[in-house]
């Protein structure tokens, strides 16, 4: 035996490395059943799948120009990331873009801009920007509100994200006034940091189900009576990366903490079905929304992806025929982002936010609905020219979800599905979700609303007014390609935007319903604080 060590201890290292090959070579050639390169090419056909594996990193990182990848390219990450630490966003020696190619966004400015008079809101607080229109006052709810700010996070559940990432927006809400929706997974302890919320009804109904997994409403009744952050109810139909597919929460992945949450037996797979079991057609759809809206007292509306339009059709025909319906309609573009979807569906299924809009919102114009309305725009739209677009189109309000994950330290590894989240925002492992700073990250989440608050402000001022849904669809153009050169929003949808009501800012700040815990009497400080030299944080 010790010869046999002496032997073992006389093999230098490159001999070892050799025997290592050796192994490897005899495995791949006699022993492999299931790769092809590997059993042909032994030993470096390994290689392939090494660099497969790091591809994304690599085109990332290094092969990728600043506007090739997408969905996010760089220049547009850049953007979100500087504006969340508040550094300096700008760019240098121009645009980059390719400004001639088609569907390229141009903003009509005006000869003259709108001066902010001194005693102006904006002149105390530059990233004051609150919805102008009032979810629940046209159907006389008993709490309507009105959103502090035009850019709030979409719906992402507490399972798909980290409970660290869903502290850290929840919290980045409450500094800049803006609203968090749960998502279908339920009211957990961290959305419960201070900001205003949105409960969003799945169809698994989720938090408010009972033991056979159908909708309660007693139990939604007693949420909204225990947490009056709750502001609004919103019944998901369906959302833009994966309209009419369901999901499958995993045994595996059913903590204590989220059975509790969702109201689910800890041990089984829990199936989000694909559609709703509480109603089955579009007169069921305006019960369900009324007589939530009844129980609770809170404004009710809807998220849908877009797809045929009869029953969005159907849907007017009844609110003008019974004064009923919901009280804003999220409208979610087939290019929205998920925690995990099949190719199929996030690829193809749905239309794209423009399209899906502009079809949305001709219907409900053509049955003179859309002042009842709130619409909210959510895919892609978290950057203030798109944003500048949504609302000439006739949005009020924008909802972000990939972005805000952006703010807090997401660098689009795309690994949201399979628990590995590098960053920590979209994973359950305690490991990797250990390195978010709740407090720092909120902070983030801060600075990128206000920021983009701030600059679309700029644009609206650019083009003449003083709040974006005074935009319309004359005041931006689309490049078309080819000979058509470009066209406005109304010449290429077909459809002019009705005329938003509004008096002016000051009557926003007025507004009884005005969410957000805001204060006027503190908006010179928060101004100064933003603006402070050490504010710039990194």
């Amino acid at each position: 035996m010790t010869e046999f060590f002496d032997i073992l201890k006389s093999i230098p290292w490159w001999g070892w490395v050799l025997i290592a090959l050796a192994v490897i070579a005899i495995r791949d050639v006699f022993f492999n059943k299931k790769h092809i390169i590997t059993h042909n090419f032994p030993v470096v056909g390994h290689i392939r799948y090494m660099l497969e594996s790091i591809g994304p990193e690599l085109r990332q990182y290094i092969v990728a120009n600043n506007r090739e990848e997408l969905p996010f390219n760089r220049i547009e990450r850049g953007w979100i990331y500087a504006s969340a630490k508040n550094q300096n966003n700008y760019e240098g020696f121009g645009t980059d873009q390719n400004i001639y190619e088609a569907n390229y966004i141009f903003i009509n400015n005006a000869m003259m801009g709108f001066r902010i008079p001194p005693d102006h809101p904006n002149a105390k607080n530059p990233y004051f920007l609150p919805s102008a229109k009032v979810m629940g006052l046209y159907n006389k709810r008993r709490k309507p509100y009105r959103p502090a700010s035009i850019i709030n996070v979409s719906a992402m559940s507490f399972g798909s994200l980290s409970a660290r990432a869903i502290e850290s927006l929840n919290k980045g809400c409450k500094l800049a006034h803006a609203y968090h929706n749960t998502g279908e997974g339920g009211l957990s302890p961290y959305h419960k940091q201070g900001a205003d919320v949105i409960f969003q009804i799945g169809t698994g109904y989720f938090g408010v189900r009972d033991e056979a997994g159908n909708f309660s409403m007693e139990k939604l009744v007693k949420l909204v009576e225990e947490n009056p952050q709750l502001k609004a109810i919103e019944v998901k139909l369906s959302q833009g990366a994966k309209p009419g597919k369901g999901g499958v929460l995993p045994a595996s992945k059913i903590t204590k903490e989220i059975s509790e949450i969702r109201h689910v037996p800890m041990g089984k797979d829990v199936i989000s079905p694909a559609t709703h079991t509480a109603f089955t057609d579009v007169e069921g759809l305006v019960e369900f929304v009324e007589a939530i809206a009844e129980a609770t007292g809170l404004p009710v509306g809807i998220k849908a992806a877009i797809g045929k339009l009869h029953d969005w059709e159907k849907l007017a025909q009844i609110m003008v025929k019974t004064n009923k319906g919901p009280d804003f309609i999220q409208v979610d573009g087939g290019e929205g982002g998920t925690g995990a979807a099949p190719p199929s569906f996030a690829d193809h299924v749905s239309l794209p936010w423009v399209y899906a809009f502009s079809d949305l919102y001709k219907i409900f114009k053509k049955h003179h609905l859309t002042e009842r309305i709130v619409f909210i725009g959510s895919g892609k739209l978290g950057l203030p020219a798109k944003g500048a677009m949504a609302f000439a189109m006739g949005a009020d309000i924008i909802n972000v979800a990939r972005e805000a994950m952006l703010s807090i330290g997401c660098i689009q590894a795309k690994a949201c599905h399979n628990n590995t989240c590098p960053s920590g925002v979209a994973t359950q492992n305690k490991w990797l979700q250990a390195g978010i700073n709740i407090e720092d990250k909120a902070v983030r989440t801060n600075f990128y609303f206000k920021n983009f608050r701030k600059e679309l402000l700029e644009i609206t001022h650019a083009c003449g007014y003083e709040h974006p849904c005074q935009l319309t669809t004359e005041d931006v153009d689309l490049s078309l390609g080819d000979k058509n050169l470009t066209q406005t929003l109304a010449a290429c949808f077909s459809y002019n935007k009705v005329e938003v009501p509004f008096k002016s800012m000051q009557d926003l700040i007025d507004c009884p319903h005005l969410g957000g815990c805001y204060d006027p009497k503190t908006a010179k400080t928060e101004k100064e604080i933003q603006q402070k030299p050490e504010k710039v944080r990194y």
